[in-house]
């Protein structure tokens, strides 16, 4: 609950509710780019099994985050945790071996290789060409947009049909992780709820889901745990709904300053 709101050393506001344990966990990541930091001291986790939903305003850092996950930014302090083990050492090919895929911002997608081909792609790592078959049909099972636009050009589709045909190119190597990296950008409300009901059939078909996702009222009515950014930091974290719900989500993505001082009942002591 809200209510069980308090302070973390350091202003980061802390949820209480107990969590599954962490398939993914940072622990005080420090991370940029060029030798300036855009992560300073990152810690949460992202339960196993759940829907965990990043926020924050532009410049908060969640593209840099998704980095570190990836292995495209390298993290200066700190450490990453998959499963226990620590990821440092690990580039992106051996992330992607661990079961770690993430889709990017941008459209991804060859423009002039056909709907299957694109898919297919996702599976280049795999030697075992039945096995790419045999997931490329059950994907095309469950995604009627496989199927149905098969044998056309990725260029012909619209901006929400080239973001499906992503969701399941990253499904050929069969994911431990899903990292999502704001699917919505850019498509209008009636592709939005499709784009976010096929992230909902992900998370409930049992894999984990790391989401950054700019629309943060639509991202974290999905999330089972919440995260929120703020200048590279980690400002609140709980349960998808107790960050949705706390007055501190309002004030940053409406401009205002975030109240430094959260009471217990999740008002701000000052006022």
């Amino acid at each position: 609950m809200v209510s069980q709101a308090v302070e973390r050393e350091g202003g980061n506001a802390t949820l209480s509710e107990p969590a599954p344990r962490p398939l993914l966990a940072f622990r005080e990541v420090c991370a940029g780019y060029g030798g300036a930091d855009i992560l300073h001291d990152v810690s949460f986790e992202v339960p196993e099994g759940g829907l965990t939903c990043v926020v924050g305003p532009n410049g908060a850092g969640k593209s840099t985050l998704l980095g570190t996950v990836s292995g495209i930014v390298r993290t200066r302090r700190g450490e990453l945790l998959f499963r226990g083990e620590p990821l440092r050492k690990a580039n992106p090919r051996d992330r992607l071996d661990r079961g770690i895929v993430q889709v990017p911002q941008n459209h991804s997608l060859f423009r002039e290789m056909t709907v299957r081909e694109n898919v297919e792609l996702g599976g280049f790592v795999l030697r075992d060409r039945a096995l790419v078959r045999q997931r490329y049909e059950q994907i095309a099972e469950t995604m009627p947009v496989v199927a149905q636009r098969a044998k056309d050009k990725a260029g012909s589709l619209s901006g929400g049909q080239q973001r499906l045909i992503e969701f399941a190119r990253c499904l050929m190597l069969d994911p431990v992780l899903v990292v999502l990296d704001e699917p919505s950008m850019g498509l209008d409300p009636r592709t939005r709820k499709t784009v976010f009901d096929t992230v909902r059939t992900l998370h409930k078909s049992g894999r984990t889901v790391l989401l950054v996702e700019q629309n943060a009222r639509a991202g974290l009515r999905l999330a089972t745990h919440g995260v929120v950014l703020e200048n590279g930091r980690v400002r609140l974290e709980g349960s998808g709904r107790e960050v949705l719900e706390h007055p501190e989500i309002g004030a940053l993505f409406l401009g205002g300053e975030v109240p430094r001082n959260v009471g217990p009942s999740g008002g701000n002591d000052d006022a």
